[in-house]
């Protein structure tokens, strides 16, 4: 006998070092699963957790920062963790800072490479007056910006409107013979 199971879309939040990705995380999880830390590298390996939102469930990943020039074996292993979040994913989340960093344009290029969907979060705006633009973020080529603060919950609500929107339908899958 088959057994049937929902195969949910995957969420990866992506970006380097430090920019929120473990707070935006928990912040849409409302409750602390991946630890957050203003020293770089605390998260290493990939951080899954299934939620639902406006009716969609979908599987969210929180991963590591990814340094398009890793320099150790550390690095490299985080770098190799981001990829496989990134190979399995059906959309991806851009977390960058307001003030872009040249990095940011070598890791948006490595998504856009990916082929996947995405979606650009400029985090840390914990002044939901303030009229920084955005522009320069929209210049990272990789679709929709949004201005959200992980920290407070500024405009959470509407990235991921906007996120769910991206994804896939849920497919059933057989598995087994039983």
């Amino acid at each position: 006998m088959a057994t049937k199971f929902e195969k949910l879309p995957i969420v990866a939040i992506v970006g380097r070092p430090n920019v929120g990705k473990s707070s935006l995380f928990n912040r849409i999880l409302h409750r602390r699963i991946a630890i957050v830390h203003d020293l770089p590298g605390v998260t290493r390996d990939r951080n899954y957790a299934e939620f639902e939102w406006n009716g969609r469930r979908f599987v969210l990943v929180d991963t590591g920062g990814l340094l398009p020039n890793p320099e150790n074996e550390l690095e490299f292993g985080v770098v190799r963790q981001v990829e496989n979040a990134i190979a399995e994913a059906d959309l991806l989340v851009f977390v960058v800072e307001p003030d872009i960093h040249p990095e940011d344009f070598e890791v948006a290029d490595l998504l856009r490479r990916s082929g996947k969907p995405a979606i650009v979060v400029i985090n840390k705006v914990d002044d939901p007056l303030d009229n920084w633009s955005g522009a320069e973020a929209e210049r990272l080529g990789l679709g929709e910006v949004f201005r959200v603060s992980a920290k407070y919950g500024h405009n959470t609500r509407v990235f991921l409107d906007a996120g769910v929107e991206k994804l896939p339908t849920t497919k059933i899958s057989e598995t087994g013979d039983d």
